[in-house]
């Protein structure tokens, strides 16, 4: 079995730590960061994840996870396992892929304006390790690139 893969992504953008913790919770946020790559799918109605109640380590929905919007291809079930309101949360979900799927995003002060967005992931695919890898560090790059495109950040050396 290979050991969990370790990646990390960071960019700095032009926008307060608010109106970052707004789109990264923001159903369109996340949608817009993974499409035309991937949909994943929400409860019908569904705005902000801080709409949902929250039970650390309990199951909030179902997500599908569906390759260029259209081909199944995954199914999530989103777990928070914390949630710092304004400041970032970790994420680890059970996925059909996935031994093991863990996703921390953090918000933290820049110096000057704006602020710096964080994706730590920690992951074990089932299949296919470096192929897996491969697209889930495109994927994280592409998400960095529409952060840095949508909030007018730049990156941040890692």
């Amino acid at each position: 079995m290979v050991s969990p893969f370790h990646l990390q992504f960071q960019t700095r953008v032009a926008v307060p730590a608010e109106e970052a913790w707004r789109w990264m919770t923001s159903v369109k946020g996340v949608a817009a960061e993974v499409w035309p790559v991937l949909r994943l799918t929400t409860p019908t109605g569904l705005q902000n994840l801080t709409d949902l109640k929250v039970a650390p380590g309990r199951r909030l929905f179902r997500s599908w996870i569906l390759l260029g919007g259209i081909l199944p291809i995954d199914c999530s079930d989103l777990i928070l396992l914390e949630v710092d309101p304004g400041k970032g949360f970790v994420e680890e979900s059970p996925m059909a892929s996935m031994r093991l799927w863990r996703h921390e995003r953090r918000i933290s002060q820049a110096d000057g304006l704006g602020c710096v967005i964080t994706d730590t992931l920690m992951f074990q695919p089932r299949f296919a390790p470096r192929l897996v890898a491969w697209f889930i560090r495109r994927l994280f790059t592409h998400r960095h690139a529409v952060l840095r495109q949508r909030l007018n950040g730049t990156t941040v050396p890692v």
